[in-house]
């Protein structure tokens, strides 16, 4: 695939030309969502094209969005629908990108619909490094369909990017430019627990900078701890600095109700539409615009991201204008370890020992140490049908 900013000035132009397009792969619940989201934005230079295997399915999603949308008076975009793709199939899902040429892709299928996998992984194993393979089973094909066709679209990923783009990259091959959820789920957590202790209500003027891998984002949401992994974290109001303010607090007022069923995917298709959006803010605007993004730019784990124009060429980049590189890197790299993911090198996801033995005890199933890239497809149907099949059907 071309350059990161090779594509992105692609986009720029198109932007600026007001004929931007976004193609959805898999409208399921995120990505239902996320068609709802872009047609509220109420934008005309905004089409979409949603592709998935049952064009009436599909159809009829897309149908009831429109038609909730006009009623709205919010939506200016046009829709098309590309059936008959198959995720199994990489050719089909390449005539679909040649046909279309869309600017932004993202991927929203999942190898196994309908499971919140974490259901099953966080109260047996605590984890969910355990899905990986799962979680890069389409993604794999979706990038190399991405790749034959030499897409200039900007590429998003929404299924555990923290290993699924290193993963990708690792291997050599086309990986993602941006992953969606995780520490997006959890900064306006924090940002309103910030609010809550000041006792000010704007809490859109709450800023933070923050870096943690899959872990700490379900571990600090469902119970406001971080297991005594010391975070890079700092808190701002205003622009400035909270010095005195307790962060452990903060932490814990984190932990907020809220739905264990894919209606929680309100909040990965508003990552998705997030980072779109602030690409194109910065491209009307010329102003930064500051996202989180987990495995951004192959990285284990997640970061806070820049996007703006550096020396007049749009491009992105990870902030580290607070915390080094190497600070965030490491904080990211103990969270993937308590998930279950010990490393991911020379195209394999190696699990930690403390996983595998959980796995042993809570499923009875001996997971492998290290899986490799063309094993992808098999690990993932054994943990279908191992671990997913007898957990559901009990």
């Amino acid at each position: 695939m071309k350059r990161l900013t090779d594509r992105l000035s692609i986009v720029e132009k198109h932007v600026k030309e007001n004929n931007i397009k976004v193609m959805i792969i898999g409208l399921g619940s995120v990505g239902g969502y996320l068609l709802d989201y872009l047609i509220s934005k109420n934008d005309s230079a905004i089409s979409i094209v949603v592709v998935g295997r049952d064009a009436d399915k599909m159809q009829t999603k897309v149908n009831i969005t429109k038609v909730s949308g006009l009623i709205r008076e919010v939506n200016k975009s046009c829709i098309d629908v590309e059936g008959g793709v198959d995720l199994n199939n990489i050719d089909a899902i390449k005539e679909a990108i040649d046909k279309h040429k869309p600017d932004f892709i993202v991927n929203s299928s999942r190898a196994y619909p309908g499971l919140k996998y974490g259901s099953i992984s966080w109260s047996n194993v605590r984890a969910y490094g355990i899905w990986s393979p799962l979680s890069i089973r389409f993604t794999k094909n979706v990038m190399e369909a991405c790749d034959k066709a030499d897409t200039s679209a900007i590429v998003i990923n929404t299924s555990y990017s923290d290993a699924v783009i290193p993963w990708l990259k690792s291997a050599g091959k086309a990986y993602p430019d941006f992953g969606s959820g995780n520490l997006n789920h959890l900064v306006p957590r924090m940002k309103f627990a910030v609010a809550d202790i000041l006792g000010v209500s704007d809490f859109w003027n709450v800023d933070v900078m923050f870096a943690a891998g899959h872990f700490h984002d379900v571990c600090i949401s469902k119970e406001g701890q971080t297991e005594g992994v010391e975070l890079p974290l700092k808190l701002y109001y205003k622009g400035k600095e909270l010095t005195k303010l307790d962060t452990d607090e903060v932490i814990h007022n984190c932990h907020i109700s809220m739905p264990v069923d894919q209606t929680r995917n309100m909040m990965n298709a508003s990552s998705n539409y997030r980072i779109i959006s602030a690409i194109i803010d910065a491209i009307r605007t010329g102003e930064y615009q500051k996202i989180f993004s987990p495995g951004f730019d192959g990285n284990i784990g997640g970061y806070p991201v820049i996007v703006g124009y550096k020396d007049g060429v749009l491009d992105a980049w990870i902030d580290e204008s607070v915390f080094s590189f190497e600070e965030m890197n490491k904080a990211d790299r103990e969270s993937m370890a308590l998930d279950g993911v010990e490393d991911i090198v020379d195209g394999k996801l190696i699990y930690t020992d403390a996983l595998i033995e959980k796995a042993r005890r809570a499923f009875g199933k001996e997971l492998p140490k290290e899986v490799a890239f063309d094993d992808i497809d098999k690990t993932a149907q054994w943990i279908i049908d191992e671990i997913i099949l007898p957990q559901t059907s009990k």
